[in-house]
């Protein structure tokens, strides 16, 4: 992650949170009183987070010394502990709410993620994620996909050309739509193509698209699409995939199978601090 947007989020996050003052935490501790506290598991999942505990700390109190136990990706069991913080006991406090809800979004999205690789099960194809994150969350959330052992599709409009059915409508037809696409983009930016029909799939072949999704297709005809594609063209199957017909699409030849509910559907990993 980029450690200086991180910060600067955090900020904004903190700021949101604590307004003028944390008024729990003022009227109860004195200024020197400190203590120490720990971030546990209540349930098994892969951590993800270890950067916004200690980004978030160093931003709100610096005198907070973090000890993170646990690398992002790794496997985490219920009662195990995560982190371990020392010094002032109020700033360990007016930090603990953003900072749990962080790494619970993001240790859940991890868990989600890994779960769905084994369930795919495959050398050959790869889990990623789509653009269907948490406005303003999406570097964190894109982050924890790779910690559950998923990949990343673009992270915005800007790093890459998708050519969804109104683009193609609009421009007439694939081959316009690419070659106005390709007449514009640098030779970083690849272009993405997605297609329903086998007729489209030859379109978008003949226009040279670096990448042909095959949109809302069964394992079947996904797989009868990814024979016809060159070896050249990287495959993508979106769109109706689910956690119970994922390994039908491992089988298929596809490069990728992206899942918006990596991102849009996780659940929230039980995490707690408490203090010691």
């Amino acid at each position: 992650m980029n450690l200086l947007k991180l910060k600067k989020q955090l900020e904004g996050f903190f700021a949101e949170d604590i307004g003028d003052f944390d008024a729990t935490s003022t009227f109860i501790f004195s200024e020197g009183q400190t203590g120490s506290a720990v971030i546990r598991a209540k349930e098994d999942g892969i951590f993800a987070g270890a950067d916004v505990v200690k980004a978030g700390y160093a931003v709100l109190d610096p005198r907070v010394t973090v000890q993170v136990l646990k690398r992002d990706g790794e496997a985490i069991s219920r009662g195990e502990k995560a982190a371990v913080l020392t010094g002032p006991i109020a700033s360990i406090l007016t930090g603990e709410r953003v900072v749990l809800n962080l790494l619970q979004r993001m240790s859940g999205i991890a868990t989600l993620t890994n779960q769905a690789v084994k369930l795919l099960n495959s050398d050959h194809t790869k889990i990623c994620d789509t653009r269907k994150t948490t406005p303003g969350l999406r570097m964190i959330e894109k982050y924890a996909v790779r910690c559950g052992g998923g990949y990343n599709h673009r992270f915005g409009l800007y790093d890459g050309i998708m050519l969804k059915d109104n683009h193609i409508a609009s421009a007439g037809s694939i081959a316009e739509a690419v070659q106005k696409a390709r007449a514009h983009a640098g030779h970083m930016i690849k272009i993405e193509v997605e297609i329903e029909t086998e007729q489209q799939l030859h379109e978008a072949i003949s226009a040279r698209a670096d990448i042909i999704m095959f949109d809302n297709r069964t394992p079947d005809e996904a797989a009868a699409f990814a024979a016809i594609t060159p070896e050249s063209i990287i495959t993508e199957a979106s769109g109706g995939i689910t956690l119970e017909n994922l390994a039908d699409y491992g089988r298929t030849g596809v490069n990728y199978v992206s899942l918006g509910i990596l991102t849009h559907s996780a659940k929230a990993l039980d995490l707690s601090m408490n203090v010691e």
